[in-house]
């Protein structure tokens, strides 16, 4: 990682936070900064925020000038919560937790892309199935018997 910059105790939802970061993420520092802007979320602001700070911080303390070469790597922790109570009907009591996130966005350096990956001669049989994919069907067994019902055919 080359720079980071992070945020403790912001006053947004995690899971919510996350959900914004999922667009920047491996993202260059123009595009990210852009989708920030147009976002609607709270949360959008507060990324937003930590990302300049990471870019001001790859400029002053690494000398970095190309910010198109730096990808976004945005993390969301959960912090603590702030609990409060919130009396209801018949003397009942509901937990009321405002979440608090932590946020951490560093700045990688775009490194040179993956090749495409290589056949051997294993060919397919050497290639993870994708999940939830069916097997092959097994060769036929020559002596396979039916569960009782014999298969006819008709011929004219």
């Amino acid at each position: 990682m080359l720079t980071k910059a992070v945020a403790r105790y912001i006053r947004v939802s995690p899971r919510k936070a996350r959900l914004v970061a999922d667009l920047v993420r491996g993202k260059t520092v123009g595009e990210a900064l852009a989708i920030l802007q147009y976002s609607p979320q709270v949360a959008a602001r507060h990324i937003e925020k930590v990302l300049r700070s990471a870019v001001a911080n790859a400029e002053h303390n690494h000398q970095v000038r190309h910010l198109d070469d730096l990808r976004v790597n945005a993390v969301i922790d959960g912090g603590p919560s702030l609990k409060r109570i919130q009396p209801r009907a018949m003397g009942r009591a509901f937990w009321i937790r405002h979440r608090l996130a932590h946020i951490t966005v560093g700045l990688v350096e775009a490194g040179p892309t993956r090749p495409a990956r290589e056949t051997g001669s294993e060919g397919a049989a050497a290639r993870p199935r994708a999940r939830g994919a069916r097997r092959p069907a097994p060769a036929a067994a020559g002596t396979a018997r039916r569960s009782g019902k014999t298969k006819t055919t008709r011929s004219a």
